[in-house]
């Protein structure tokens, strides 16, 4: 069984070797193992509720409960740019004209904004090569989407993802040859881990405030700007089909992506419903395709649990699961769980109202 819970630092040694394994470019999960650590227990002191909600970080393991091992992580930042300023370009239009001349020119800019300030973020999504079938991403991923629907009060209304962006095997990253290495004298890697461990006042001691005119640019860099990379595709797919849309903002250091969302309007919530838990006896067909999935979470806060469930099980007032699964997500019948379908609608029984 697949279950999503509250990372700890038993699961270090599982996340450091992911993290070996994802490349440069993963800024959020550098493979540190002191930085992890500290990740991982500023988490845990969020779960047990001894940090100010604005300040939480929420990291949440997938659990292979047959190898006994964290497979993959997820998190969410309750807000951001409160205690560092947190930068992003926004891809803008400039327009020079003269009537005079008849000359009308649209030029792409770049501007240094802090515009997703005090704005809760999705992020540090990395999930086991192991895994990655059978719709594993899409629990790791929309798991939190249930964690927010029941503690909506503790995130702002929008929330947003930053998309890695296009970067070679090596972690070169055009748009930082062609731009940010004419202000910083590092490389592209040296850059993004110095902001994954938390130092990035180097950005606004060093980061030109003016305008990028993107045409002056070599056309490389121009064309990786907004652009995702080739592993993140799926994660980017995931989200948009979430209900989440490109805002007009890049990653400074790579150029990807940032998308976002009002939380209300995130399928997973959205399609969300309650049904009290009747644990049964019977045998139940666990193995059933993704479209025909349901995911489950306890809604609990400190002993978060969510997996998935065959939509078949769920039933007009009540929602009928397996002793292993009520003990896995620590219910028992008659408490009340949220539930949302897996991949869509299809399948799973619409409730008469939420």
């Amino acid at each position: 069984m697949l279950l999503i819970r509250p990372l700890s630092q038993g699961d270090l040694d599982d996340l450091h070797g992911m993290t070996e394994k994802a490349g440069k470019g993963l800024t959020s999960l550098p493979p540190n193992r002191d930085l992890l650590s500290r990740k991982i227990a500023r988490s845990e002191a969020t779960f047990q509720e001894k940090c100010e909600p604005e300040a939480g970080f929420y990291m949440f393991a997938l659990e292979d409960s047959a190898q006994k091992k964290c497979v993959g992580v997820s998190g969410i930042e309750a807000r951001v740019g409160l205690d560092e300023v947190w930068y992003n370009y926004r891809l803008s239009t400039t327009v020079n004209a003269s009537r005079e001349l008849g000359v009308h020119v649209k030029t792409p800019t770049l501007h240094l904004t802090n515009d997703m300030t005090d704005t809760s973020e999705i992020c540090s999504l990395l999930l086991a090569d192991t895994h990655r079938q059978g719709g594993n991403g899409l629990l790791l991923s929309r798991a939190r989407f249930l964690f927010m629907a029941d503690f909506r009060q503790l995130f702002s209304e929008k929330v947003f993802a930053e998309m890695r962006g296009e970067s070679d095997s090596e972690g070169r990253s055009p748009l930082w040859d062609a731009l940010g290495r004419r202000f910083f004298d590092m490389d592209f890697s040296e850059a993004d881990f110095l902001s994954g461990m938390g130092n990035k006042s180097f950005i606004a001691e060093l980061m030109p405030k003016y305008p990028i005119y993107l045409p002056l640019l070599p056309e490389s860099a121009r064309e990786v700007v907004g652009q995702v990379h080739e592993n993140t595709r799926p994660a980017l797919k995931m989200l948009q089909a979430e209900g989440f849309n490109f805002n007009g903002l890049v990653d400074i250091f790579d150029a990807g992506p940032v998308v976002e969302a009002f939380i209300h309007n995130i399928r997973a919530v959205r399609e969300s419903f309650k049904r009290h838990v009747l644990v049964s006896r019977q045998p139940v067909n666990m193995d059933v395709p993704p479209a025909q999935r349901a995911l489950i979470s306890n809604r609990s806060f400190r002993d978060f649990r969510v997996t998935t469930i065959p939509a078949s099980c769920i039933k007009p007032d009540t929602v009928s699961i397996p002793a292993e699964v009520a003990e896995a997500l620590q219910v028992s019948s008659g408490d009340l769980v949220r539930l949302s379908p897996l991949k869509d609608a299809a399948g799973t029984r619409k409730p008469a109202r939420s």
